[in-house]
């Protein structure tokens, strides 16, 4: 997944510090949204997956303008109950900026009615 960081990006702009650089709350969010991706081909229509837990290394700043690559690896197979994916977030240039895991605990959809 590509993204390029906007003012709305921003630490400031998301309340988690004071300076225009990518935020880790979004930066956590597109990662998530990775692993979702990565993860459903794997299980069955009736049911998805929710994050449960994050391990995520924050490495390096993300300006406004720059771009973004997220990717999530998830294992071959999922079991009953959960998955972890690696994640990895590099900018342009091929620098890291963000490594780490993200776990995924499997679902029944109908568990959470669609408001």
């Amino acid at each position: 997944m590509r993204y390029q960081v906007t003012a709305a990006d921003t630490a400031a702009a998301v309340g988690s510090g004071e300076v225009a650089v990518l935020a880790t709350p979004r930066l956590l969010a597109w990662m998530e949204a990775a692993t979702l991706q990565a993860v459903a081909p794997l299980v069955s229509a009736e049911r998805t997956t929710v994050g449960t837990a994050v391990r995520v290394r924050h490495r390096r700043p993300s300006p406004v303008g720059a771009h973004v690559e997220v990717t999530a690896h998830a294992p071959d197979s999922v079991d009953d109950h959960r998955v972890t994916c690696s994640v990895r977030a590099v900018d342009e240039h091929g620098t890291v900026l963000a490594d780490g895991e993200i776990d995924r605990a499997v679902v029944e959809r109908n568990q959470f009615p669609v408001p």
